[in-house]
């Protein structure tokens, strides 16, 4: 079903290393306490949940976490980290992978549902979502704005990123409604940049709406970040949680 890339085992190794910026509990603690709000005193349910990330600090503050995650290399670094009796985990992809039980929460953090790169895979995945939710539950996706605000005419590439180790732009196909985000890293500011890229299906609020509408669940609210900032037409990415109804 899913035409996601698949993490590899060495991309998997560095993942934690490469994205330590956005993991450190300060970075984490606006999230991990929107989260843990929405979950209440249910059980939540992250789809692609790589290396845990987000899902093990989660799990920590005590909501029962269960993961469903494409890649074995991914899953294995978050196993280094916890044993699956604590944080199950269940390999396959977010589009139709069904894991057992009833959930007060979906969540899919970090730009990762444009990993799917067709509108019905990711339509799918919305109704995954809902598959899994029970009456009143909430899908929660954290996504960057597509960047197209930041295109003169003529040009294909945005940057995103220049520091000392690490270049990043994306190339968009504005015909296709597709990004390819090109990486140029090197490890501790020395030695020569390693490049990578990724493909993605960029997708805008409102076609998510549409895509949750589809799936039987409502637009209960949209904020500019985890901290509940206000979503406006200068945002560069939203949380948005849509509910299912009772």
């Amino acid at each position: 079903m899913t035409s996601s890339e698949l993490w590899t085992r060495a991309m998997a190794d560095r993942y934690d290393t490469e994205e330590h910026a956005i993991s450190s509990p300060a970075a984490l603690a606006p999230a991990l306490g929107f989260l843990t709000e929405l979950a209440g005193e249910g059980r939540a349910l992250e789809f692609a949940i790589g290396t845990g990330r987000v899902g093990v600090p989660l799990r920590r503050r005590g909501v029962p976490v269960t993961g469903i995650e494409l890649s074995e290399h991914m899953a294995a670094v978050l196993r280094r980290k916890v044993d699956e009796e604590t944080l199950p985990v269940v390999i396959g992809d977010m589009a139709t992978t069904v894991v057992p039980g009833e959930f007060s929460l979906v969540y899919l953090v970090y730009n990762t549902i444009s990993n799917l790169l067709t509108q019905d895979e990711q339509v799918e995945c919305f109704r995954n979502a809902a598959r899994h939710l029970g009456p009143g539950g909430r899908f929660v996706i954290e996504l960057g704005v597509p960047p197209l605000r930041f295109l003169p005419p003529g040009q294909v590439a945005v940057p995103f990123d220049v520091s000392e180790d690490h270049l990043g732009f994306d190339t968009v196909d504005v015909v296709e409604q597709t990004l390819v985000s090109h990486h140029f890293t090197r490890d501790g500011g020395e030695g020569p940049y390693r490049r990578g890229h990724s493909r993605h299906r960029y997708v805008w609020p409102a076609e998510l709406d549409l895509m949750a509408r589809i799936a039987g669940l409502d637009l209960e609210r949209r904020v500019g970040d985890w901290d509940g900032s206000s979503f406006t037409g200068d945002s560069v990415k939203h949380v948005s949680v849509w509910r299912k109804p009772v």
